[in-house]
């Protein structure tokens, strides 16, 4: 029997204590003198877990508010949320059915790594050049694009590979191209308020990339044939262990992975590694990495804060371009699919920190973890893709009341 009036009076309860956690809690810290750092966030935590059961000792104690004290709270934030859920609706697929939660994990934890590909590029342009760009999905937009003309109209023959090699290089050099035109007056002290004409110059991009593939495209939806097709087969034979459609793998009998969704993961993990190693076995991904960290002394040891500059705006447009380029296959492409895409790239930096490179991908995860439960959660499929955008927007708020900084920012 389904109690959904419970469910609304646990997250009311949780949102009351742990509003009256933050306060009190840091001003008992306050008030004695003790480091009040962590004193607001651990009291929310215990406050929304606990109520005043958790609260009221803490408040008398005020212990010291180690790492564990931190991050052990917000475990019981999620474990009492997801016991008032399944109280309040045992019967839905979340509760009931254990291969289905293995799916949505499983497929969460895919989409959460493209995820993270995209939003590391954003990452990596406002670690260096200290701009947000507002035309990233739009070169989300444009990667798939080039994969689906070159794979579908201009050149099949080529084969997907070669068309997600063509997407990463054509959208590195509309980037660096547009770096070097628009944003190096920034830098040359030739703009008098720098972070509002990057706003506008980036949005004019964003628009002047849509309506471009719009009118040579066309407005219609378009997708991309599979990467990859697999043949219908079993291991070990009459076993559950592994079985491949075209459409689909099955591991266990249980999980049930989108081959195309797989496809374009394993090239993201590909990229990622691609790009690790760029960044910490290079000269050029070393210079970036010094000009992140102060471009001030990297200028003094020779390194070209110019040229990373526009080195950086071109591999953060490759990355969304690529990101693109291999999703293309999964879901239809319009001019303006980037739109959703970009949203969710400014959700998880300010999830994972600004311009915190390691943020951005565990960021993705997670943001990728959240979108499959809540999906997943809901029964009506129309309902749950519609809900899709708003998880995101969920954790935005909760990040910038909760953590400002985000997970591995740092307070500046």
């Amino acid at each position: 029997m389904d109690h959904p009036d419970f469910f609304l009076l646990a997250i009311v309860w949780m949102v009351l204590w742990g509003a009256v956690g933050g306060v009190w809690i840091r001003r008992a810290y306050f008030a004695r003198d003790l480091d009040v750092t962590a004193a607001r966030d651990v009291g929310v935590a215990i406050g929304a877990a606990t109520g005043p059961f958790g609260l009221v000792p803490l408040y008398l104690k005020t212990p010291k508010l180690t790492r564990g004290w931190r991050m052990l709270p917000w475990a019981g934030v999620a474990l009492v949320f997801l016991a008032a859920f399944a109280v309040s609706d045992p019967d839905n697929a979340c509760v009931s059915s254990g291969s289905f939660v293995a799916s949505q994990i499983a497929n969460g934890l895919i989409m959460g790594t493209i995820y993270g590909l995209m939003a590391l590029g954003l990452a990596l342009i406002f670690s260096i050049i200290g701009v947000v760009s507002f035309s990233h999905g739009e070169f989300y937009m444009i990667g798939g694009m080039i994969v689906y003309y070159m794979t579908s109209v201009w050149l099949p023959e080529a084969g997907p590979i070669v068309a997600v090699i063509v997407a990463c290089l054509a959208t590195f050099a509309i980037g660096a191209a547009f770096e070097r035109m628009f944003l190096t007056p920034i830098y040359a002290g030739k703009v008098e308020r720098p972070n509002e004409y990057a706003i506008l110059v980036t949005f004019g991009l964003a628009f002047f990339l849509q309506y471009l593939v719009q009118a040579l495209s066309g407005a219609n939806p378009v997708k991309a044939k599979p990467f990859f097709e697999l043949p219908h087969s079993e291991f070990p034979t009459g076993g559950a262990i592994l079985s491949t459609s075209r459409s689909n793998i099955t591991l266990f009998d249980t999980i049930s992975i989108s081959t195309p969704r797989l496809t374009a993961a394993i090239l993201s993990v590909v990229m990622l590694m691609a790009l690790i190693w760029f960044l910490y076995r290079t000269w050029i991904g070393k210079a970036l990495r010094a000009t992140a960290q102060d471009r001030q002394a990297a200028a003094v040891a020779g390194i070209n804060p110019g040229l990373m500059n526009m080195i950086a705006f071109g591999l953060g447009c490759m990355l969304a371009g690529l990101a693109g380029a291999v999703l293309v296959q999964a879901f239809s492409w319009l001019p303006q699919t980037g739109a959703i895409p970009a949203l969710r790239a400014f959700v998880i930096i300010v999830l994972g920190g600004l311009g915190s490179l390691p943020g951005a991908f565990i960021g993705g995860i997670i943001l990728g973890l959240v979108e499959a439960a809540g999906a997943g959660c809901v029964p009506d499929p129309t309902r749950a893709a519609a809900y899709l955008p708003a998880y995101g927007m969920i954790i935005l708020t909760l990040v910038l009341l909760l953590k400002p900084q985000g997970l591995f920012g740092r307070k500046q």
